[in-house]
């Protein structure tokens, strides 16, 4: 049995964000280099960076003794997260910026009618990150930190143990891994979800895209187009990030009790580009899926006296949006900070209990019926000013604020589901996957009309 400071379970956003946090202790704005990777439209360059900062962390508690890190990955099959794209909102010279495939200073919002204005997001910007090109940069830099060791094996049990938790898994060639640790941090999802009042499950589709003729505009994007056949419960939309005048991932998206079928994803994408966007010929160059509950359930902060989920696992997703990368980053750094200190790494939540309250009410309103989504957001977007709105989204706004939006919003059916909410028994709901799911991408293949 080998043994550790901490053991870090899975090298996804939460785990490589985790031990990235741990290597740049404090260190403010990007903890990468220039990049060298060929990123397009309007953000900064993408790439795998150029190495660790010279002021890394220095592979210390807070007492000054040896800090060991074990990053346990999945191998390379079902159990691994596939190649996705993650999106959020920040100011420039985030610590990421230099690894964005493109940001945005302008987002759309249209109604089912087609009526949406452009919409300014200063000083914020919305940002898109392929996940390839944050799991390379955060490798090459753990590469160079010998107090941090990955090994790659499933995970079967991770349980408490006289002063701190034992990971169990077995490695690739079924050879068995044991890890003794002081602390655990697990971000592998659920099995089950926890019984919740309410449970949606956002469910989509992208197409990686590339065009004959330069259809995008590539400084804008597109957040919710609600020209979409709407579902008998829930929403629709679809979601256009351009990275240049030809290339863009368009997604179909629902918020809906249960997911829908390959050919329908595909059929809903081919009636958006070409009949909703009017796209002539393109390529399909990738695709990327997933599904991700956004639920009122209580998803626990600790699963052992030594044993913590982070990520999705630990609540960071935001329920009412899905959006899960910024609530992780506060939340791994929140750790990391923790860890270096010596305090136990109890993890903060990613929102707040008035966030989540809130939420509730919203998933609980679509889910019923008694809120339309689609002209809900629409109606959201067109009269609050988008930075306050987006602030609010991400959970950055006071009490004062959140009354005066909640005011926009439809009041007497939300007040309705807020007085209802406290009666309402939280049941389970085995049939909601706990984790997003991607194919592989495809071959190119070409879509559209000449």
């Amino acid at each position: 049995m080998s043994r550790t400071d901490v053991v870090i379970v899975g090298a996804g956003a939460a785990g490589l964000s985790l031990a990235h946090w741990l290597t740049v202790p404090g260190a403010p704005g990007s903890a990468f280099g220039t990049g060298t990777g060929t990123g397009a439209g309007a953000g900064a360059g993408t790439g795998t960076g150029a190495g660790p900062r010279t002021d890394a962390g220095t592979g210390t508690w807070a007492g000054g003794g040896p800090l060991d890190v074990t990053l346990v990955e999945a191998p390379g099959g079902p159990l691994r997260p596939a190649p996705r794209t993650w999106c959020y909102w920040e100011p420039p010279g985030g610590p990421y910026d230099q690894l964005l495939t493109a940001s945005w200073d302008r987002l759309r919002v249209r109604a089912p009618d087609g009526s949406g204005e452009v919409l300014r997001t200063d000083p914020l910007r919305y940002k898109m990150l392929r996940s390839t090109d944050f799991e390379a940069a955060v490798g090459a830099r753990l590469a160079q930190v010998p107090w941090v060791r990955r090994v790659t094996a499933t995970v079967d049990t991770v349980v408490d143990s006289p002063g701190g938790a034992e990971v169990v898994g077995t490695r690739p060639d079924g050879s068995p891994l044991r890890l003794r640790a002081r602390w655990v941090l697990d971000s592998r999802p659920p099995r089950v979800l926890p019984p919740a009042r309410t449970v949606l499950l956002q469910h989509f589709r992208g197409w990686f895209v590339t065009t004959d003729d330069p259809v995008f505009r590539s400084g804008t994007a597109d957040l919710m187009d609600f020209r979409t056949p709407q579902p008998d419960r829930g929403l629709s939309f679809g979601y256009v990030l351009p990275t240049g005048p030809r290339t863009a991932l368009v997604e179909y998206t629902e918020f809906s009790p249960g997911v829908i079928g390959d050919a329908a994803y595909d059929r809903a994408l081919r009636h958006y580009l070409g009949t909703v966007l009017g796209v002539g010929r393109y390529t399909v160059t990738g695709t990327e899926h997933g599904v991700i509950p956004m639920t009122d359930a209580r998803l626990p902060r600790r699963t052992g006296a030594s044993v913590f989920p982070i990520g999705a696992a630990g609540g960071a997703t935001r329920p009412a949006t899905g959006y899960t990368f910024a609530g992780t980053q506060r939340q791994t750094r929140a750790v990391a900070a923790a860890l270096r200190s010596g305090r136990t790494p109890l993890p903060p939540p990613a929102h707040g209990a008035r966030s989540r309250a809130m939420d509730a009410v919203l998933l609980r309103a679509l889910d019923t019926g008694r809120v339309g989504g689609a002209d809900f957001f629409a109606r959201l977007f067109r009269t609050v000013p988008t930075p306050v709105l987006l602030r609010f989204l991400d959970g950055g706004t006071g009490p004062a604020r959140d009354v005066s939006i909640g005011l926009r919003t439809p009041v007497l059916p939300m007040l309705r589901t807020a007085l209802e909410l406290p009666l309402l028994r939280r049941r389970p709901h085995p049939g909601a996957p706990a984790a997003p799911a991607s194919p592989p991408s495809p071959t190119p293949h070409r879509e559209g009309s000449p």
